[in-house]
């Protein structure tokens, strides 16, 4: 069931990754808020169904006479939460007190959100009784039984000294990984965090996810468009971010294949709009959010991102510290390879992939953003960093995995044919990248390359073209300034798209 369901059912937040590798036994380490009869059916069920994936460690309460609930401590009173959650580890928080007033509710769930855990709550009675016979709405995706390795946490204490009172800004914060960053950036206490995009519907989705209600009525929303220099420029004038992390793109491959100029309006124009408005405003530091397929890329989305990570290469003058941050496909993102399989599955439908040798490199969008905060201080001077993924994973292994989690043992697949645009297999470096070691095992950095002669004057005229509509033009330009990238035809490229996989093969 999406997010966007559980809410209506009134579960709150994000909450995804069940975590079977977790020391001190299987599912995430939760805290129970309310000791009285809800939570004490809520521990029961929890401890009876592993599946669940929430692992109760403790509750909090106000009544002092309640010190446990079948044998797990009461940890102290609703307003000890922040400091249970830090000294407990709690990666998950369930508010099990179904009678709150609806603002006191409110505050209590900001609250939970503000410690950067997974915050549910319970619905009313009435509600929570027409979800007794649904236990299988808990029942989620084993993400790393679906990678064929256990999820990577790599998150530096050098993260908390980046963040701590620092003014943050995430552009394209509406995202999947937009949001993620948001989630974990308020649990390092920033100064102010601000958060752009532009569209409306995201940003409604994401103070809903992060406060628990969602007004659109304060500054930390920003509606822009990257693309408009002029308003991105008012926007840093007026915050004057320390620390930048720029995740807005156009992430489709297909669309982009067939509408190359808007690539380079939003992933390459947009990205230069905001390094140098950064620059300008005094930033101190900025991350790029790239993909896999900017290395030896071969479709507009690759191309694009490529040409983007080459801006952040220009722009490091040493007055900003700057760097690009590279990952695989993210599992679970939205429009991503398992939404669209479990719709088709859920439809009755064959599940339709592009090649049964297609390989990806998957990544959960909480590793995603592991690897950009972690990455963020070790960045100087335009370096691209890419976090160790294991072996990349055949699709078709992937889908019968999801099924089997499904409980669908019979899953058809379609092979349709690869995309324009599309690889066989992504790599993660470019065959004249070398990886290099990091401080952290987890993450390797490419040495910044040599920027192509009049690498400035090349990038008016490929923003012309685009402005122009020439997508040959464009493409050719392409070529020019990212030597490495060899283009489909675009006539081809149109043709192709009605027998293609509905994957977005996003980032």
């Amino acid at each position: 069931m999406t997010d966007a369901r559980l809410a209506g059912r009134g579960w709150h937040g994000g909450l995804r990754p069940w975590d079977r590798s977790r020391k001190g036994g299987p599912g995430l380490a939760t805290l129970l808020v309310g000791a009285g009869s809800a939570a004490r059916t809520l521990m029961r069920d929890l401890r009876n169904c592993p599946d669940y994936g929430l692992r109760p460690v403790g509750l909090l309460d106000d009544d002092p006479g309640i010190l446990s609930v079948f044998g797990t401590p009461v940890f102290g009173a609703l307003a000890d939460l922040r400091r249970v959650v830090r000294d407990h580890h709690i990666q998950a928080i369930i508010i099990a007190i179904p009678s709150l007033p609806p603002a006191e509710l409110s505050l209590l769930i900001r609250a939970a959100a503000d410690t950067g855990a997974h915050v549910r709550y319970l619905p009313s009675f009435l509600s929570a009784l027409e979800r007794a016979a649904r236990a299988a709405d808990m029942r989620t995706v084993s993400y790393s039984d679906l990678l064929g390795r256990a999820e990577r946490k790599i998150l530096e204490s050098s993260v908390q000294e980046m963040l701590g009172g620092a003014r943050v800004l995430v552009t394209g914060a509406g995202g999947s990984i937009g949001q993620e960053l948001c989630r974990q950036i308020r649990s390092h206490d920033p100064a102010s965090l601000h958060m752009l995009d532009h569209d409306e519907s995201n940003m409604h989705t994401l103070q809903l996810a992060l406060n628990g209600r969602a007004l659109l009525d304060s500054a930390e929303i920003i509606i822009a468009d990257i693309r408009d220099e002029t308003r991105i420029r008012q926007v840093f004038r007026s915050i004057r971010p320390d620390v930048v992390f720029h995740a807005a793109a156009h992430k489709h491959l297909p669309l982009l294949e067939q509408n190359p100029g808007e690539g380079v309006k939003t992933n390459v124009l947009g990205t230069q709009n905001v390094v140098r408005a950064a620059a300008e405003s005094g930033t101190g530091r900025l991350l790029l959010i790239s993909t896999d397929k900017a290395a030896e890329p071969r479709s507009i989305l690759g191309a694009t991102k490529r040409l983007a990570e080459m801006i952040v290469q220009a722009n490091a003058d040493g007055k900003m510290r700057v760097c690009s941050v590279r990952f695989g496909n993210v599992l679970g993102s939205r429009g991503s390879l398992l939404t669209v399989v479990r719709d088709q599955i859920e439809r009755g439908e064959p599940v339709t992939v592009t090649d049964p040798n297609v390989t990806r490199f998957f990544m959960t969008v909480e590793e995603a953003v592991g690897l950009v905060l972690s990455a963020a201080p070790m960045g100087e001077f335009g370096e691209t960093f890419v976090l160790d993924m294991g072996e990349p994973v055949r699709i078709v292994d992937l889908v019968r995995r999801y099924a089997e989690q499904l409980r669908v043992s019979d899953v058809e697949i379609r092979f349709t044919g690869l995309r324009p645009g599309e690889k066989l297999h992504e790599t993660l470096f470019g065959e004249l990248e070398e990886p290099l070691p990091t401080v952290n095992p987890a993450i390797s950095a490419t040495r910044p390359g040599r920027l192509p002669d009049g690498f400035a004057s090349s990038l008016d005229l490929l923003y012309a073209n685009a402005a122009n509509g020439d997508d040959e033009l464009v493409r050719i330009r392409l070529g020019d300034l990212v030597p490495e990238y060899h283009h489909a035809d675009g006539e081809a490229a149109t043709a192709a798209m009605a027998l293609a996989s509905p994957y977005p093969d996003e980032f």
